[in-house]
């Protein structure tokens, strides 16, 4: 998905560096789609994560201060009430998995749940579940920026350097 988006991209004009951003900027692809699509475009490896990663964390204070009232805003327009109601359940069903947990508990819960790079799981949710979590900015910021880290290494790894060393 990552490579066609990227190739879509490309197609209309703008620069690799610029194409992984906007894909880093996107829920579900995120810094793990453009990490993909950079390796595709032959972009070194810094530069990339970089790209990437600033492109992936810049929706997350938005989402943290926002995403309840745009939830009930969006609510009220008919097309939107299923799809948001298929984000809330999500984020609401999340967060009380993490009831019983301590406020430290529930830091380390979205740190893992942003760090490992599986689909759905990422900054957005990751932002989303904090924000219904009532994590409040000053612990959800920095924990999801940690994530994004550790994505972003996992995926370096899996994108860049384990292709390396086997020749792909």
């Amino acid at each position: 998905m990552a490579e066609t988006i990227a190739q879509w991209l490309g197609e209309i004009g703008l620069s690799p560096e610029i194409a992984i951003f906007v894909i880093s900027l996107f829920p579900i692809l995120e810094l793990r789609g453009g990490l993909i699509a950079a390796a595709l475009f032959n972009i070194e490896w810094l530069r990339a994560f970089i790209i990437c990663f600033i492109g992936n964390i810049i929706p997350v204070p938005f989402i943290l201060l926002f995403i309840k009232k745009i939830f009930e805003l969006l609510k009220k327009w008919g097309p939107m009430k299923k799809i948001v109601h298929k984000f809330e359940t999500k984020a609401v069903t999340k967060s009380q998995e993490t009831e019983s947990k301590s406020k430290w508990g529930k830091i380390l819960f979205i740190y893992a749940f942003v760090a490992i790079p599986l689909p759905g799981t990422g900054a957005w949710t990751g932002a989303l579940i904090a924000a219904f979590m009532d994590i409040r900015l000053k612990y959800a910021i920095p924990t999801i920026i940690a994530g994004v880290l550790s994505a972003g290494i996992i995926m370096s790894v899996l994108t860049y350097f384990f292709p390396a060393m086997f020749g792909f």
